[in-house]
């Protein structure tokens, strides 16, 4: 409400955030509910599906739908758009990841929620054009973290990233810090990424993290394999996330709308750099793509400038 004196964007953001306190609850309670494990389906990008994949999609769905607030959802789990029936849509369209890092589940390991929120453009029946616009039009992207405790990181467009803490006595997330930011030299030398993928990346990143590894004081290798847990550490700490495209996948793995657009808002808004890479044949700013299908890919380069300055410099060369 104070960001914004929005009451239908102050509406979507509780339905977002009862949905993140029903999704940590239930991550809370897997082990005890019987929630670990495969639910032997494949979601819309041929992942696995777990259990607590197909729970957290609905959770997430119903809080969104029954708003009054959504016109286009768009997750990771469903194959085609969700057009909210006109008697219930409203003005905003979420794209989301209901559970990233879903991988990690069944070891205890943090995952995450996230999310960007869009505001739709046409008027009578939702319809998915309304969704797929560049990164540059998001109002609100978002991410909440199930780790040790549970995390609500919010950035709204030109207003800076705000942190939350889930008080499980009161139910309701604390409001901590109004202003997350980089360190301002960058921060920790850290990079994170998958370097199992490595014989397949493309010069420019090789060369990159080749550095990384010389001199005196090199960077240190942090990997969690969430994206949320990983993206978030990189902007508390510094250093950059990479998660290039490559000789498998040449687009990518990790997709447009609600995995790249939230995280590149998130990290701009604290004062990083998002970035392709080299896509398409040049290099691209990732805030600037404009999706085509709503499970596009993209690579992503994320993280102080010090650090994506650096890669997108092996680049041009």
């Amino acid at each position: 409400m104070s960001q914004t004196a929005d009451q239908e964007l102050t509406v979507l953001l509780s339905a977002l955030t009862l949905a993140c306190k029903a999704t940590a609850r239930a991550c809370n309670k897997a082990g005890i509910a019987n929630l670990f494990g495969l639910a032997g389906e494949q979601n819309s990008t041929g992942d696995d599906q777990k259990k607590l994949d197909v729970l957290s999609n609905d959770i997430f769905i119903n809080a969104l739908v029954n708003s009054g607030a959504c016109a286009v959802l768009v997750s990771e789990e469903n194959e085609d758009p969700i057009l909210v029936e006109q008697s219930k849509a409203g003005r905003f369209c979420v794209a989301f990841d209901p559970l990233d890092g879903s991988s990690n589940i069944d070891c205890n390991v943090s995952t995450g929620t996230i999310f960007g929120v869009y505001e739709r453009m046409s008027s009578g029946p939702p319809q998915v054009a309304d969704i797929l616009r560049k990164g540059s039009d998001l109002l609100v992207a978002g991410y909440c973290m199930y780790g040790a405790a549970t995390e609500l990181v919010i950035a709204f467009k030109d207003k800076g990233v705000h942190r939350f803490t889930l008080d499980p006595s009161l139910g309701e997330f604390i409001h901590t810090d109004a202003n997350v930011r980089f360190p301002e030299d960058g921060g920790k030398k850290i990079y994170s990424c998958n370097e199992g993928n490595s014989s397949n990346w493309d010069a420019a990143v090789t060369g990159f993290v080749e550095d990384c590894k010389k001199g005196d004081s090199p960077y240190a290798a942090r990997y969690v394999g969430s994206m949320v847990s990983d993206v978030h550490r990189t902007i508390l700490y510094g250093g950059i996330y990479l998660y290039p495209a490559d000789a498998k996948a040449k687009h990518g793995k990790l997709r447009v709308l609600y995995e790249g657009f939230p995280m590149a808002m998130i990290t701009e808004q604290a004062g990083g750099m998002a970035s392709c890479g080299m896509f398409k044949g040049k290099i691209q700013r990732m805030m600037d793509l404009v999706p085509t299908t709503i499970h596009e890919k993209c690579p992503v380069i994320l993280g102080s400038a010090r650090d994506v300055e650096a890669v997108l410099t092996k680049y041009r060369e």
